[in-house]
């Protein structure tokens, strides 16, 4: 696995598809969660906030969103139209995240995650 400096370098890194669509996640969830760290951890860009909140990839087919499984669980109905696995949500350049749905995962993370703390 290539390791990377920087959000901005693994960014570089991915074709121009995944590219936009992880940079428009990335935008959202840094608007959601302003108080959040953005940095790499697992070789992949994460936002921490009282622990993990959320981390996202880009692979050959697919990006992914890494959360937990619990908000996954939680918000089953509005991510029916993605595939999900645990704390893992699959999307594509051509179907992503709606930022209405982001901001909502990214909120349930928070508060999970200051509940916990």
């Amino acid at each position: 696995m290539k390791k990377f400096a920087s959000v901005a370098a693994y960014l570089r890194a991915m074709p121009p598809g995944p590219r936009a669509a992880l940079q428009k996640l990335r935008k959202t969830i840094k608007a959601a969660a302003p108080e959040a760290t953005e940095g790499i951890s697992y070789g992949i860009p994460m936002f921490k906030h009282h622990g993990m909140l959320v981390g996202y990839a880009g692979f050959k087919e697919h990006c992914s969103l890494f959360m937990s499984t619990y908000v996954t669980r939680a918000l089953k109905k509005e991510l029916a139209a993605y595939d999900t696995s645990k704390g893992t949500i699959r999307l594509t350049a051509d179907n992503p995240l709606p930022a209405t749905l982001v901001r909502k995962l990214v909120k349930a993370r928070i508060a999970q995650n200051e509940r916990t703390r």
